[in-house]
Order: C-alpha cells, then sequence, then structure tokens
C-alpha cells in the first residue's frame, strides 16, 4: 500500500475521509464540502441522519453539485475534548469501514482536527501508523484470502506551511509500520516454522537487507565454552537448538557508545516440566515478541538512517518439558557466575535474559532495554493499555515515559525498591528465579536488576501489550512496543 501526502483542493478529490463533530460543528473540509454541495451535510445532520458520535462513520455516494464519488463521514465526538486515544479510534473506524468497499483510492481529511496538545506532524504521522495497523492482515496460511482493493492512501494538508515537517513524520510514521509489520509476521507465524533457527535467518536476512546491520549468532557449543548455564537450562529440554543472535548497527562515530536492545526469544512456551494447562499454552507462540521486537526495530532505525549505534541481542530458545529438561530445585550457574535456584521452570525468560544482559557488557553500552513477555502478572496489573517498566536509572525511565506519550505506544513505571528483593532469597544459591504470586512483575525485574549493575538498565514487560488475547479465535500480534523503541532512537539521535 502506497502513503503519501497531498494539497490538491477538496473538489479536485474524487473519495474522502472527512470528520463531523458530534454538536453538528463542521471541520473545515466538510464546511467546504457542504457549501459545494449548498447544505447537503448540514441537512443530514439536522435530521439526525448522522449523530456524528466519536469513530461511527456513514457513506455518502455521489453528493450532487460535486465530482466526488465516495464520501465517508466520521465521527469526532465533541469538539475540543479529543485525545490521541480518540484520534487513533477515528482513524481504525474509517479504515474498517474503508475496507468493505471495492475503493482503490481515498483521501484522509483528518490532519486537520484538532487533537489537545498535538501537533500537525504529529497527526501525520499517527496517521499512517494507524492506517497501516488498520489495513494488516496475517494470512500466510489461509487458503482463501480476504482481498484487500485498497490500494493508495492520501493524507490532506490544507496548506504547505509544515509540509517538510509533515513529510519527515510521514517517512517516520512507513518506517515503524514497517517494523512493526515485521514484528506481526514473525510473531504471529506458528511454532513449528518460527523455531531458534528460524529467528536467526530472519535476522542474517535483516542485515543482508541493511548495509548498516552486522550480525554474529553464537550456537549452543559457543555457549558451553562461554558457560551460559542459565540459557542453556532453558534450552535442554528441546530438539531444537538454541541460537543466540548479536546484532549491530553503526551509523554514527566509533566513540559513541550504542543503545543495546535484548529481547526474549522463548520461540513456544510449555513452562516446561512446571507444565502450563491446556488453556494457557494457546498463545504460547508469543514469547518471543520481544525478540521480534528487536528486529523490527533494527529494520525501522536502518530504514531512517538513523545517526546512532545501537546493539540487538536475541537469546532464541524453546522450553520444553521431558527427560532431559531443567527441573525445579535445579541450581544453574549464570555467564555472571551467579547461581540460581529453580522454582519454576515456566519462569524461563528471566533465565535467558539473564545470560544476555551478561553478555551484552562486552559491547560497554550507553543504555540497555531488554524486551519481553515476562509475567503474566503485568497484564493483571496494567491490563492491556501499558507496558510495564522497571529501571535502574531514572534518566532513562523517563525518556521511555516521554517516548511512550509521544509514540502513544505507552509504559507504566513499578517501583524496584530493595524490599521486593527479598522475595527472590534461596536458602541453596544466590537468587531464586521466582518470588511468588505477589508483586510478580516487580520481582521478576529484582531478578533481572542483579545482571544490569554494570549499565543503565531498563526493562519493558510486555505481556500484556505485545500480543491480544481474546480466546482462541481473536488472537493477534500488535507490533508494540516498536513505536516506542524508534521514538526513544528518534530521541537520542537529536
Amino acid at each position: 500500500m502506497n502513503v503519501d501526502l497531498t494539497t490538491s483542493p477538496v473538489e479536485a478529490l474524487k473519495s474522502l475521509v472527512i470528520g463531523i463533530y458530534e454538536e453538528g460543528e463542521l471541520t473545515p473540509t466538510a464546511k467546504k464540502i457542504d457549501k459545494l454541495t449548498h447544505g447537503y451535510l448540514s441537512n443530514i445532520i439536522e435530521k439526525n441522519m448522522f449523530q456524528a458520535k466519536l469513530g461511527q462513520t456513514h457513506f455518502l455516494f455521489y453528493p450532487a453539485e460535486t465530482k466526488i464519488e465516495c464520501l465517508l463521514l466520521v465521527g469526532c465526538g465533541k469538539p475540543d475534548t479529543l485525545s490521541a486515544t480518540g484520534f487513533r479510534k477515528i482513524i481504525i473506524q474509517a479504515i474498517k469501514a474503508i475496507m468493505t468497499v471495492k475503493i482503490k483510492q481515498f483521501t484522509f481529511c483528518l490532519a486537520e482536527i484538532e487533537v489537545k496538545g498535538r501537533s500537525l506532524p504529529w497527526k501525520v504521522k499517527q496517521c499512517v501508523e494507524t492506517v497501516y495497523q488498520g489495513v494488516y492482515q496475517f494470512d500466510l496460511f489461509k487458503t482463501e484470502k480476504e482481498p484487500i482493493y485498497l490500494k493508495d492512501i492520501s493524507i490532506h494538508l490544507a496548506q504547505n506551511k509544515q509540509f517538510d515537517a509533515c513529510k519527515e513524520a510521514l517517512h517516520q510514521g512507513i518506517a515503524i509500520s514497517n517494523g512493526v509489520i515485521l514484528t506481526k509476521n514473525l510473531a504471529n507465524t506458528p511454532s513449528n516454522i518460527c523455531t531458534p533457527a528460524f529467528i536467526a535467518e530472519q535476522a542474517k536476512a535483516l542485515a543482508k537487507q541493511h548495509e548498516q546491520i552486522s550480525i554474529h549468532i553464537l550456537e549452543e557449543k559457543d555457549m558451553e565454552k562461554l558457560g551460559m548455564g542459565a540459557l542453556l537450562a532453558v534450552s535442554q529440554g528441546s530438539a531444537q537448538e538454541a541460537k543466540f543472535i548479536c546484532l549491530e548497527y553503526k551509523n554514527a562515530k566509533k566513540s559513541q557508545a550504542p543503545i543495546a536492545l535484548i529481547g526474549k526469544g522463548i520461540t513456544f512456551d510449555t513452562g516446561g516440566n512446571s507444565l502450563k494447562s491446556p488453556d494457557n499454552m494457546v498463545g504460547m507462540k508469543y514469547d518471543m515478541c520481544g525478540a521480534a521486537t528487536v528486529l523490527g526495530t533494527f529494520h525501522a532505525i536502518a530504514e531512517l538512517k538513523l545517526s546512532v549505534n545501537a546493539v540487538g541481542i536475541i537469546a532464541a530458545v524453546e522450553n520444553m518439558p521431558g527427560g532431559t529438561a531443567y527441573k525445579p530445585e535445579d541450581i544453574l550457574t549464570s555467564l555472571s557466575g551467579q547461581t540460581i535456584e529453580v522454582i519454576s521452570t515456566d519462569a524461563e525468560g528471566r533465565l535467558v535474559l539473564a545470560d544476555a544482559l551478561t553478555y551484552c557488557e562486552r559491547y560497554q553500552p550507553e543504555t540497555v532495554i531488554d524486551i519481553a513477555t515476562l509475567t503474566g502478572a503485568v497484564v493483571v496489573a496494567l491490563g492491556t493499555h501499558a507496558t510495564g517498566m522497571v529501571s535502574n536509572y531514572p534518566p532513562l525511565a523517563n525518556a521511555l515515559l516521554k517516548a511512550g506519550e509521544e509514540s502513544h505506544d505507552r509504559v507504566w513505571e513499578l517501583p524496584l525498591w530493595d524490599e521486593y528483593q527479598e522475595q527472590i532469597k534461596s536458602p541453596f544459591a544466590d537468587m531464586a528465579n521466582t518470588g511468588g504470586r505477589a508483586a510478580g512483575s516487580i520481582t521478576a525485574g529484582c531478578f533481572l536488576s542483579r545482571f544490569a549493575k554494570k549499565f543503565h538498565w531498563a526493562h519493558l514487560d510486555v505481556a500484556g501489550t505485545a500480543a491480544m488475547m481474546m480466546g482462541t479465535s481473536e488472537r493477534m500480534a500488535t507490533g508494540r512496543p516498536v513505536p516506542l523503541l524508534v521514538q526513544y532512537f528518534l530521541d537520542q539521535g537529536k
């Protein structure tokens, strides 16, 4: 699909999406069309044929006195109250309506809608990302595919005053969307195909696509030599060999320390010998969303050619039960030398991340951000709207909070207090790999913090945001937190 900007006169356009406010107030473009049609829109509103509730849609075809073939009205709610969430809802509902008709091109006249505290370039960028989100389908394994007739979207600008800034926002929105699509496609691929080896091949393909990206992959024999006992313990029950994937993106001075991303890549999580119930096992192909996020983010920053240095580490492992699998009460020696008593083999993500965090020290990073579908507890705490975060460095946490607000891919910081560390004490090892149900997301963060003492670090628990889980029929990766991380890189690049 092609998305671009246009400043063409409204009367010259064929298929338009325009906003109408709930109290009958017309947006600037709606006023123009109302005038061209001698009060056609005003008459529709006056007769209560369209109430303009937030996200409500209504098609009009071939309005008289114009060259317009199709007009889609979208309700914008009450004037002066539209939030960022409301703006995205308007675009999503518009796309849903458009997908029901066989029209190839639409012009969105929605950037003119007032959104509290948001600029025109911000609206353009959000419009691009939300359009791509609305048309996304994952039908690779379907024999009958639903056709998509929509091929072109134009975002209408009333004037040229901020055209260059909007063009840059468009470029950023497309790059972020391409990163999100890569992340979604990887995450939605079933685990019989998306194995650790498959992720490694996708990482190689990404490095081949972008000259700024180089790649190095450790095999299990390499990890054994290094002493990555925590990661290898998780892998030992699986027939699939673990892969430890290291990406480097270099587009700044050599002296500039890199920003490191570490992705949890459990390609399927049965819970190991602490076996999950059948219902809780559905959706566990999404336990590699952290890994997919690293690849999606690298794709976006490379497409944007951002002036930063970055490292991406992916610990790709399958967690299976069996005679060779690790067990509760096993004691593991991590790459850092710290010992871990296994209380639950279903708390495996933090084990692979522990060794990945220690390995990351050799890159001498400026900051490290790990991304993981780590705990069900974060879903209980925050639902599906915000990503949970803990950090050992307030400026980094604040930068991620700010990037989350700007990208509308929001995070919420949880406390990393010393009192919580008491919950992961072990009588037999340096620590236990779980601290019980209470504050489960925080104690998981406490565990990881013990391997992140040598750098500024933040942990993003995306268990509630990386994929939507609505029973067995409605499951889909969201591509989060790629928009958040790309915005963070954009901010650092400045």
